[in-house]
């Protein structure tokens, strides 16, 4: 709807004042637009930053009635180049000149164009638009858009702090930080001396000489420090202290089904990602050997992985990227497949989310009767200066927006001063390797 013909309609409800139209509430003005055509995709924008070494990525849509539009997280970061053409050169022909009202239509059909589906960069553009549409939706009914997923479950969802550090007391008191602050949960993770070891500093020299220069990894030293940590946190934290840990695939197979029986007498909250989306297979085999709560899915892209795990109870927490599986509309139905199986939902949420794709995650999280837990990282100060309205973190709870669609603004002006930096080596945000002793390289 054009501004005149919105302030017909006010006009004609008596929302105007003498100098023309009265300042109206977000109600007010989804009250005016009932009845009028359905808004149609006018544009579809891609905006790229990297305000903290991460790139970022959001698509925005605008439509034919003035102010508005809606934002989209389509963060991949290690291909983070590819998303943008995939957008511009292929969804943006075809999704001009639709109406923005039919969500599941335009996902599906998206879906299709390509023929061959399910990949990481059209999931991630998918993911985009999916969700820039339900922002507009929610603009247009001047609600959040919690509310069109039928309202709350809670009030807010409980979070889980990343606790690392080279050596075991340095982990003990990261976690006693977070634990300061109100959380009730943290993942640990602990470094092996001059090792790559995942998501934890290294302290000191290796005793391993491998057979290269690149950084390297020893399994079964990971596996004997990470289980090693468990009991150290459990003897100064208490039993209270929920405990997360990320194995990140990185054992084997059969390493990953030792680990997970080993971790039980440690009541470990969740296990996370024990196994490669290769490996799935192996679930069956941790489930009959310990009852050890696992959560997967971080590296999921299409059905075909997470059917299995939940329809056979193999895991306790799905946990995907929520732009990976192709944005708010697929993650809904994952959320409620799971919920029939008692599966609880622990989205993935690192800094490579843009907060567009954090507000989704939460707004799945209080509309999910089967929410399980929240990953939690910090916004630094020039994030928040690029998106406006992040979500809330208070007492280890993250608050979701009450303001319409997802709360969040974006300076576009901000975000061109933090453009994309090549990064890791040159890699253009892409991951390097990390091998075995004798140079074999290995899953991250």
């Amino acid at each position: 709807m054009h501004r005149r013909e919105l302030f017909k309609a006010m006009a004609s409800m008596g929302i105007w004042g003498i100098a023309g139209p009265a300042l109206t509430s977000e109600a007010q003005v989804a009250r005016a637009t009932r009845g009028m055509p359905s808004p149609k995709i006018q544009d579809i924008s891609v905006i790229e930053c990297e305000p903290a070494g991460v790139r970022l990525t959001v698509v925005k849509i605008t439509t034919d009635q003035d102010g508005l539009y809606g934002y989209g997280c389509a963060t991949f970061t290690q291909r983070a180049d590819l998303v943008r053409p995939a957008v511009e050169k292929y969804l943006k022909p075809f999704l001009v000149g639709k109406t923005t009202d039919r969500i599941e239509d335009v996902w599906q059909s998206c879906y299709d164009s390509s023929y061959w589906k399910n990949g990481p960069v059209l999931n991630n553009a998918i993911s985009g638009v999916d969700q820039a549409l339900w922002d507009i939706k929610g603009r247009q009914a001047g609600m959040p858009v919690y509310q069109l997923l039928g309202g709350k479950c809670r009030e807010a969802a409980d979070t889980y702090g990343h606790a690392a550090g080279p050596n075991y007391q340095d982990v003990v008191a990261s976690a006693k930080q977070y634990i300061q602050q109100g959380f009730r949960n943290v993942r640990i993770q602990v470094g092996i001396p001059g090792m790559a070891g995942y998501s934890a500093g290294s302290a000191g020299s290796s005793k391993y000489k491998p057979l290269h220069d690149k950084p390297f990894f020893e399994p079964l030293e990971q596996y004997r420090r990470s289980l090693k940590l468990f009991e150290v946190c459990r003897q100064e934290l208490g039993p209270e202290v929920g405990l997360l840990h990320d194995v990140h695939e990185r054992l084997t197979p059969n390493e990953a089904v030792r680990f997970c029986k080993e971790a039980e007498k440690y009541d470990p909250f969740f296990i996370e990602d024990p196994l490669s989306p290769e490996d799935i297979e192996y679930f069956r085999q941790i489930r009959q050997s310990c009852a050890t709560p696992i959560a997967m899915g971080e590296l999921f892209n299409n059905p075909h992985e997470w059917r299995p795990l939940i329809g056979e109870r193999l895991i306790d927490y799905i946990r995907c990227h929520l732009s990976q599986v192709g944005g708010l509309t697929p993650a809904r139905k994952i959320a409620i497949l799971s919920e029939n199986y008692g599966v609880k939902t622990a989205w993935h949420g690192p800094g490579d989310v843009s907060p567009v794709g954090h507000m989704a995650q939460i707004t799945l999280d209080i509309v999910s009767p089967n929410f399980g837990i929240q990953e939690y990282t910090p916004f630094n100060e020039r994030t928040r200066q690029i998106f406006h309205g992040c979500p809330q973190l208070k007492d280890g709870y993250l608050w979701v927006n009450e303001t319409a669609g997802w709360g969040i603004e974006i300076d576009e002006k901000e975000a061109a001063k933090a453009p994309f930096t090549p990064g890791r080596n040159n890699l253009n945000g892409g991951w390097g390797e990390v091998r075995l002793l004798d140079g074999t390289v290995i899953k991250q």
